[in-house]
């Protein structure tokens, strides 16, 4: 049942809206103090509005997944940059080129997970992934050829970054928050997969895993695509022997290099 479903004596805001678009315009209906609060964008956008703000980023896409019948997901956090091997010529720099075959890692790893989710009915183990291009593309794309539904939590950013064409539109979202967007990926996670990416990606990961390390999320499985990127780029048994991190701390993740062997890494564990 939705809210408009329900019954109430009140006059509904739609009724509202109408009268107000409709009294005599004079000075006093014309100034922005005559405004209702929830249409007016000036207050809507001022600095003391911003709690408002963040709690309705928080509120409207768990509505949406809510209604959509999402209840679980498995998080796909990779690089933007990262071409189809298709497209390697046009990588910025060779290393980035050679990266390319993640991009069908990824696809490959969606489809097994949707796979997986068409057979429970689709409204668990859905793909989400950041929405962009790269990897994130290529989690959503496997999602389609799979012919299952996949999220895009996308974040407004200076430069333009419009959701990936194979986002299913119902649960293409879109954040001004980082943090409420970070919460979003998290909350229904069921597993996190992490490919090559910069600091985003690397942003994504630390938080998941600091979260996981304090028990303030549930231990659920952590895989990393790519064993030798990720252990040139992170000295992590360096990390255990300085005492910076526990050497358990060293199990809350594990390292894959193809989908196969990440889907056998979580398979019966999600």
């Amino acid at each position: 049942m939705t809210p408009r479903d329900r019954h109430s004596a009140l006059t509904p805001l739609e009724e509202d809206l109408d009268h107000t678009a409709r009294v005599p315009l004079t000075p006093q209906t014309a100034h922005p103090a005559y405004r209702l609060p929830y249409v007016d964008p000036d207050f809507m956008r001022s600095d003391p509005l911003r709690g408002v703000r963040l709690q309705l980023e928080l509120e409207k896409p768990e509505r949406i997944l809510t209604t959509e019948g999402v209840e679980t997901t498995v998080v796909m956090f990779g690089g933007a940059r990262i071409p189809p091997p298709a497209e390697r010529a046009s990588a910025k720099t060779p290393m980035l080129a050679e990266l390319s075959h993640y991009y069908e890692e990824a696809r490959s790893f969606a489809r097994l997970v949707t796979k997986e989710s068409l057979a429970r009915g689709g409204r668990e183990l859905v793909v989400c992934t950041g929405g962009g291009p790269g990897v994130m593309e290529a989690g959503n794309l496997g999602a389609e050829e799979a012919g299952g539904r996949s999220i895009g939590l996308n974040i407004v950013l200076p430069h333009e970054q419009a959701p990936n064409l194979y986002v299913t539109p119902s649960l293409s979202l879109n954040f001004h928050y980082f943090a409420i967007r970070k919460m979003h990926f998290l909350m229904r996670a069921r597993a996190i997969t992490v490919f090559p990416g910069g600091y985003g990606t690397l942003d994504e990961l630390f938080e998941a895993l600091t979260l996981i390390q304090t028990d303030r999320m549930e231990k659920m499985p952590v895989l990393l695509f790519g064993s030798e990127f990720w252990k040139r780029l992170v000295n992590w048994e360096m990390l255990a022997e300085a005492g910076t991190i526990s050497p358990e701390d060293l199990d809350l993740f594990e390292f894959v290099d193809t989908a196969e062997e990440a889907w056998g890494a979580i398979k019966g564990r999600v």
